[in-house]
């Protein structure tokens, strides 16, 4: 197993570590109720994609 002679410095450390951020999903609003859903996903509230309805969900 190989390990490193010397120690890494801070900045170099922190440079790898650059790209470790986390990153909030992209949320939109569907065309059809407008309600907040992830992209490239089913709407949970009206059961539609791309307009077209997939499932149709219960009107409770």
């Amino acid at each position: 197993m190989a390990l490193p002679k010397r120690r890494h410095s801070h900045s170099r450390t922190r440079t790898r570590r650059a790209h470790d951020a986390l990153v909030a999903p992209a949320v939109a609003t569907c065309a059809e109720c407008g309600e907040p859903k992830l992209s490239h996903r089913l709407c949970p509230g009206c059961g539609s994609y791309k307009g077209r309805s997939i499932i149709k969900l219960d009107a409770k």
